[in-house]
């Protein structure tokens, strides 16, 4: 299978915004950014921050769209064209209200379980067949909440997990950018010690 070309952090512009639950795909890119000592700068006609970083000797786009969750897709569709990339070869780092705070998890295709930058993407490609990287940030526990629940800051230990799933994904981000996803899922999904 291919490796990747381009990493999309799917999140909420604006400061207010900066560290609630729902921008853990912007907490992933901007982490990666900092490993490989890369600045986001802005791309008007991406519609979003891009910078390029490497990883495992392969050149990689990150994308943080600054359009609002509902509108990700056109930030990413448009990367996609103007990079000339294929959807495969894309991986969407986002926020999974069915995941704990501290799991993360690699997936290919499926759908977008109401996840709103996913829904976005995948009714502008027409198809769900890119990667996501699925960053846990657990359930407030009843649907009416959802809302202020990824909207909200989580509290410190959720933070710490959060981020903690974050240094776990990044750490197998190499293999999944190389093509070897099954390695990564692995790594990635076992529980350590």
């Amino acid at each position: 299978m291919a490796g990747l070309r381009l990493i999309v952090g799917l999140g909420n512009p604006g400061p207010e915004h900066l560290r609630t639950r729902h921008n853990a795909g912007f907490w992933f890119v901007d982490a990666l950014a900092q490993q490989c000592g890369a600045r986001f700068g802005l791309e008007s006609k991406l519609f979003g921050e891009t910078c390029k970083v490497e990883i495992a000797g392969q050149p990689v786009w990150l994308l943080k769209p600054a359009t609002f969750m509902n509108l990700s897709g056109k930030s990413v569709t448009a990367a996609l064209r103007y990079w000339k990339i294929e959807p495969g070869e894309a991986l969407l780092a986002h926020d999974e209200l069915d995941l704990p705070p501290g799991a993360a998890r690699l997936k290919f295709d499926g759908g977008h379980g109401g996840q709103n930058g996913l829904r976005d993407t995948m009714q502008l490609l027409g198809h769900g067949r890119f990667h996501r990287l699925r960053i846990g940030i657990g359930h407030p526990g009843h649907k009416d909440r959802v809302t202020p629940w990824v909207l909200g800051k989580p509290g410190r230990d959720d933070e710490a997990a959060i981020l903690h799933a974050i240094g776990n994904a990044l750490d197998v981000l190499p293999l999944a950018v190389a093509g070897d996803f099954n390695e990564a899922m692995k790594r990635l999904h076992t529980p350590r010690e």
